[in-house]
């Protein structure tokens, strides 16, 4: 990519992300070719430091996946809190709430079935369907994972000022909220 063309869609992303912000549209028009460019290496910094923290998720997950079991995949332990959060759910209404196809969720419900993690239950208004629900084995393991995954934010975030784990709540909702 050249450096224009590198430019141009830094600057696109800037104007999508900016009329998310609170700031007229006039005043983003209006503003210096120096002041684009600040929000474009700011924004940068930012994508920066969001990736590093998703990878800090990921490789959470995949410790408390394997915390639980260790043939649990990551999908496997988000289904798991998806059910602890949630009750009971049909294979469709999980997969829905999951964003994933149905059979995703199949072959999911098929191994966490297979590790005693998950039961089918048979639905009492239709007899031919099935209920996916969290075993009290995955309920165990899955408020012992929590309980280790709280002390570490308890002990890294706790730290900070009260009014900066505010603002930065209020930041990544109005990322996380934006209609864009």
């Amino acid at each position: 990519m050249t450096e224009n063309a590198s430019t141009d869609t830094r600057a696109r992303l800037c104007s999508c992300l900016c009329s998310c912000a609170d700031v007229p549209s006039s005043q983003r028009a209006a503003g210096s070719e120096g002041a684009s460019d600040a929000v474009a290496v700011a924004i940068a910094e930012v994508e920066e430091q969001i990736g590093v923290l998703a990878g800090h998720i990921r490789a959470s997950i995949r410790i408390a996946a394997i915390s639980i079991d260790p043939a649990l995949q990551p999908f496997g332990l988000k289904m798991l809190r998806v059910l602890t959060a949630h009750g009971p759910m049909h294979a469709s209404k999980l997969a829905e709430v999951m964003l994933v196809d149905r059979s995703i969720i199949s072959r999911q419900t098929r191994q966490l079935h297979e590790l005693g993690l998950v039961e089918l239950q048979t639905d009492p208004d239709d007899g031919r369907a099935r209920y996916v629900a969290a075993t009290a084995v995955a309920m165990e393991r899955l408020n012992a994972v929590r309980t280790g995954d709280e002390l570490a934010i308890v002990t890294h975030m706790s730290t900070w000022p009260v009014d900066d784990l505010r603002q930065f709540t209020g930041l990544l909702k109005r990322l996380t909220q934006s209609d864009s």
